[in-house]
């Protein structure tokens, strides 16, 4: 029996609180160089160690969802620690375009009506939800994500944020975060400046490439004087940070016409970016059988294109947060890196793992204390339950104690590069060495390359092995070796 399956002692369980705030915090760094951690791009040991895995968004993660029991999302929300503050998200699965590369559970449709309506099943969720909660919970974040999010109207668009002052509190200190997700193509004359107006101060879109060819073989065609006139726009607004989105690996790119695209980007000079890989799965996405696989770059070019591209961002002074993202060493993501106050979840990298996370609309995702719940995937299901007068969760994961402890590993690893063991025995109250012993000696191949460095102090992800932090993690994910490797995407 091995440490990971063995039954935990009394002593070896890791607490139910939260974490406590920790006044001298071991994961802060200011005086790292991020800009140059990435330099030590090693081909060989990047193939060497390539193999599929969770992207950690949550741990455990979402293969683990099962079939909800009935009324236990109302007793989750209603025990929800009203001193907790949230993040919003809304899921606006609408599209008029199909993007080829895309994996994501759109609706494509030309009908301004059917988002009106949704707006109607959205506004009803939220009452039900709200009406179960405890006290007043303080919003510090928003996220409008999809689908296409401007696919509503600016007068949905008002509608729906009016009528969010109506059931929440949102805060106000400078460090809130409201954003939106948009397609340039769908943008109206006056769509950002209702935005700024409403009070949205983050913006992201997708560009994917800005070669003409790769756009229309990916059907998703705009031009860089478009991109060029949306990022000029949301700057004269006042947005304080604008992400763009690049995939490496999409049909008819070359290495050179990679270079070309990033070194375009960074022209424009957007304050995040996340640079994704392009992962073919037309048995799995309808979208992808649009593309021809004869098309693609060779693993060998998509690699190149993945080294030329981090070089450039970080010569061009981007810090390297971690999994496919950027950021510039002023934006707040970067910050909070140096400062050991980084999180990861749902949505991806953030500055507010402090929140409970409350999602609404189809397909979306709420983590509240222990528990993630999932609404359904389909439009139809979803509208049914909200028709119904029930909650729509359909799917939930009960985090177990061991796994908010191998969670804070896993999450401070991706975040931090490092987990502190001292920290850890003060939080859990275990003796990691010990409790991890089969995970230290699994590390030991990643140490001899230089990947880690491990001592009585703790576990650290070196230069070398920033871009395989996700490997790391894994090595602490108890739930992996039971699930087939071709449901996830590659490291690289």
């Amino acid at each position: 029996m091995t440490d990971q399956t063995r039954p935990l002692s009394d002593s070896e369980l890791p607490t139910f609180d939260r974490p406590v705030e920790i006044i001298e915090n071991p994961y802060a760094n200011a005086n790292r160089n991020y800009t140059t951690q990435t330099h030590l791009f090693n081909e060989a040991i990047i193939n060497k160690y390539n193999r599929s895995g969770p992207r950690y968004t949550s741990y455990p993660t979402a293969l683990e969802f099962v079939p909800i029991a009935d009324g236990m999302e109302a007793r989750v929300l209603a025990e929800k620690d009203p001193r907790v503050p949230v993040s919003l998200y809304f899921h606006i699965p609408f599209c008029r375009h199909l993007c080829y590369y895309c994996g994501c559970n759109k609706i494509i449709t030309k009908k301004n009506s059917d988002s009106g309506d949704y707006l109607e099943y959205l506004f009803s969720e939220i009452r039900h939800k709200r009406s179960l909660m405890q006290g007043d919970p303080i919003v510090e974040q928003v996220h409008f994500g999809g689908g296409t999010p401007t696919f509503l109207t600016d007068d949905e668009l008002v509608k729906l944020w009016n009528f969010l002052q109506t059931q929440f509190t949102f805060s106000d200190k400078p460090t809130a975060d409201y954003s939106i997700e948009i397609d340039p193509r769908e943008l109206r004359p006056t769509t950002l400046e209702i935005l700024r107006g409403l009070g949205f101060n983050r913006v992201s879109f997708g560009v994917q490439d800005l070669q003409e060819k790769v756009q229309i073989a990916v059907n998703r065609v705009q031009s860089e004087e478009m991109i060029q006139g949306v990022m000029t726009e949301a700057r004269r607004l006042g947005f304080h940070s604008i992400n763009i989105d690049l995939i490496y690996g999409l049909p008819h790119q070359t290495v050179d016409s990679m270079r070309n695209t990033v070194e375009r980007i960074i022209d424009i000079s957007p304050d995040r970016l996340s640079v994704f890989n392009y992962a073919h799965l037309p048995e799995r996405f309808k979208g992808q059988r649009q593309i021809n696989e004869a098309d693609l770059p060779s693993p060998a070019d998509k690699l190149t294109m993945l080294g030329n591209t981090i070089h450039a961002l970080t010569d061009a002074g981007y810090q390297y947060i971690g999994i496919d993202h950027f950021a510039k060493p002023d934006d707040e993501l970067a910050i909070a890196q140096r400062e050991g106050k980084l999180h990861r979840n749902f949505q991806g990298y953030t500055t507010h793992g402090n929140c409970d996370l409350l999602g609404f609309g189809v397909s979306s995702i709420s983590q509240i204390g222990l528990h993630i719940l999932q609404n359904p995937t389909d439009l139809n299901d979803y509208q049914n339950l909200i028709n119904a007068g029930k909650l729509p969760a359909v799917k939930v994961i009960s985090a177990r104690l061991p796994d908010l402890l191998r969670r804070y590993v896993i999450m401070n690893l991706l975040c931090h590069d490092y987990i502190d063991f001292k920290d850890v025995n003060a939080r859990f109250s275990i003796d990691p060495m010990t409790y991890f012993i089969d995970e230290i000696r699994q590390l030991g191949e990643m140490q001899a390359d230089k990947l880690v460095d491990m001592d009585a102090k703790g576990i650290r992800v070196l230069p070398k092995g920033r871009l395989l932090g996700r490997n790391v993690a894994m090595v602490f994910d108890t739930y992996l070796a039971s699930k087939e490797g071709n449901r996830f995407s590659k490291v690289i």
